[in-house]
């Protein structure tokens, strides 16, 4: 009688454990990108008057606009 694990069984185990953890890993870069990649309309203002793209005038005139 053959008792144990042969080297497929061994195989699809390992086969199996792969899928689950890139299905996982894929479902969390997934839920990350949806949910925290897009910036605020204000956060975007900020970085703009940052940059000095535009001036104070401008971006206070914005700011109220926005909020």
């Amino acid at each position: 009688m053959n008792y144990g694990l042969g080297t497929m069984e061994i195989g699809a185990m390992i086969i199996w454990l792969l899928f689950w953890i890139l299905l996982i890993i894929g479902l969390v870069l997934l839920i990350k990108y949806l949910w925290g990649g897009q910036e605020s309309a204000l956060e975007v203002l900020k970085k703009r008057y940052a940059r000095g793209e535009i001036s104070k005038e401008e971006f206070e005139e914005k700011k109220k606009g926005i909020i």
